[in-house]
């Protein structure tokens, strides 16, 4: 893996290969996008190839910023790239910063900038095979159930962001 993504080294930001910053656990950015059709998430199931999390269900799409991308294209981006959806324009909603164990000797350190997106009628899905191996869309609340009683299922992250920033990350939608 040669990718490059942000990550602090000591106190200052720097260009580290993703796979050296996740061995290290080192804290790094972080995107997560939640695209929503009403009170409904879509949620995809990560490849049996991913080099971490594989085969569990995660929000729309997760990914890092390269090296001098901004958050917000990074967003548009990889919402192209896993999935196909292009048109949508991913609105910032939270920033979080977690650190946990997803098994192989990794560590994800994120500062993760969370963006909400809301689907169009009609609305092209057609997820890349090597990072999707599945997608559902489901109601916030029950999804926000399912992961509570069975959290091996699910990526680490979207354990944490349903379990105990919620109303950080839905208030609106929750609050309408």
């Amino acid at each position: 893996m040669t990718e490059q993504i942000p990550a602090w080294v000591g106190d200052e930001l720097t260009p580290v290969d993703k796979l050296e910053v996740h061995r290290k656990g080192l804290r790094h950015k972080a995107v997560s996008i939640f695209v929503m059709d009403g009170e409904k998430v879509l949620i995809q199931r990560r490849a049996a190839g991913k080099y971490h999390s594989a085969g569990l269900w995660s929000n729309t799409c997760c990914t890092h910023p390269q090296w001098g991308e901004r958050p917000e294209e990074c967003a548009v981006r990889r919402l192209r790239e896993e999935l196909g959806i292009t048109g949508l324009y991913p609105a910032h909603a939270d920033r979080l910063e977690y650190r946990a164990d997803v098994g192989g000797g990794l560590i994800e350190h994120e500062v993760v900038e969370i963006y909400l997106a809301y689907a169009r009628p009609g609305m092209a899905i057609a997820p890349d095979p090597e990072e999707v191996e599945d997608i559902r869309w489901v109601g916030l609340y029950d999804l926000a159930a399912e992961v509570k009683r069975h959290p091996a299922r699910f990526s680490q992250w979207l354990a944490l962001y349903l379990s105990s920033h919620m109303d950080r990350i839905f208030g609106t939608l929750l609050r309408s």
